[in-house]
């Protein structure tokens, strides 16, 4: 279950040689961009991030002046509890040298004090997507979110 005072609930992020960018909506809707960020703390292997670290991470952030509405907001967070329980496609290399875009969706864990995030998608150099219906749509309304930002 979300928790409505998370620092993250959706992270489009991207990553190759020489750069790393992406933006996280909070639940407030707050929408948050970063370009190059030194000392970025990124998830383990299992997606999973402390809350200091988002934290950290969140200060590096600058406020893109855009606010996603309640409405539009928990239409996408009510489904992450069912993408969290799907199964994620096996990674294929389908390109090289052009980086990695992924589309994480989390949940906080109280009792651990840790964020766990879930793959909606990663494109780019490899590619898996989560199996779950409403993943896709998840997945187009935050490509349209990243569309309108300035990475600057």
């Amino acid at each position: 279950m979300t928790d409505r005072q998370q620092m993250i609930l959706f992270q489009y992020d991207f990553r190759n040689a020489a750069q790393h960018y992406g933006f996280i909506v909070d639940s407030e809707g707050n929408v948050f961009t970063y370009n190059n960020p030194g000392s970025w703390n990124f998830p383990d292997s299992d997606f999973e991030i402390s809350q200091e670290e988002v934290a950290e991470n969140t200060g590096k952030c600058v406020f893109s002046g855009i606010r996603i509405p309640d409405d539009e907001l928990l239409k996408y967070t009510k489904v992450i509890d069912f993408i969290a329980l799907s199964k994620v496609t096996a990674p294929r290399i389908t390109d090289a040298d052009k980086g990695t875009a992924q589309y994480i969706c989390y949940q906080f864990e109280e009792s651990s004090q840790k964020y766990k995030g879930h793959l909606i998608k990663t494109e780019g150099d490899v590619t898996r997507e989560n199996l779950n219906f409403h993943s896709k749509r998840v997945y187009t309304w935050m490509k349209e979110t990243g569309n309108g930002l300035s990475f600057d």
